[in-house]
């Protein structure tokens, strides 16, 4: 088994246990969202400012490793024409029973976003990329992707995880790992991550993730940081997450 299998098996154990990330919204959170009430999130706790959408309705959108009924069906409600990818069977059964029970069309596929992306070139306006490559080894072919399938004039709102938390302990007191974090090279953190229940993770560089999209070719406009929800680098108020704006010229 590849460690992409592992982490799809291990994000649906997480969602049969009642994962906070695996919820999807409610019919009254829909219906809010068809009224103009609504928010988003790339990272754990920053709500996404309305502005980076610009206006929805009509535009094509890809959510990418984006499953779960919790961002797609805003966008629907807004308007949008939604395709979303994620490797996660239950991610993607839920967002099929979210469209089913409120009647709006949305494309679904199961497919690993380390792979090319299964899309002719320019095929979105818009690429919505919460935090999950933190669960890919490699970015930068991600981010080549996301280059190549958006229009000229698309733009791509990425959420990415820090280093910061694959450097500490369980408590997140001690400083016990180096960098990068990549257990396919390290066994003690492969064991770290198996004793801790996180499936298959790995920490990318600022270089790999700003850097790579500068690479690709996009133009970064904004970005916020981000903490963790809980825990004591939150309490620190140590930022351990970006969300990105980033063009495509």
């Amino acid at each position: 088994m590849n460690y992409q299998d592992i982490n799809a098996e291990t994000i649906d154990r997480w969602i049969r246990e009642g994962w906070e990330w695996g919820k999807p919204i409610s019919h009254e959170s829909y219906e809010k969202a068809k009224q103009g009430e609504w928010n988003v999130l790339l990272t754990p706790t920053r709500p996404v400012p309305h502005r980076w959408f610009g206006e929805l309705k009509g535009k094509k959108i890809l959510g990418l490793a984006s499953g779960g009924g919790q961002q797609m069906p805003i966008f629907a409600a807004l308007g949008a024409d939604c395709t979303v990818l994620d490797y996660s069977p239950l991610q993607c059964e839920s967002e099929r029973l979210v469209a089913q029970r409120e009647g709006y069309a949305i494309r679904i596929l199961r497919e690993d976003m380390t792979k090319p992306l299964p899309f002719p070139d320019e095929s979105f306006d818009l690429i919505f990329h919460p935090v999950s490559n933190c669960y890919v080894r490699e970015v930068r072919l991600i981010w080549r992707e996301c280059f190549r399938v958006l229009r000229h004039g698309g733009e791509l709102l990425s959420g990415t995880d820090h280093f910061v938390n694959y450097i500490v302990d369980d408590a997140e007191e001690r400083i016990v790992n180096a960098l990068p974090f990549d257990p396919l090279k390290n066994p003690e953190q492969m064991e770290q991550l198996r004793r801790d229940d996180c499936g298959v993770q790995f920490s990318h560089s600022l270089e790999e993730q700003i850097g790579g999209q500068l690479e690709a070719g996009f133009q970064l406009l904004e970005l916020y940081e981000d903490y963790n929800g809980e825990g004591r680098l939150a309490e620190l108020r140590i930022p351990c997450f970006l969300a990105m704006r980033s063009g495509k010229p």
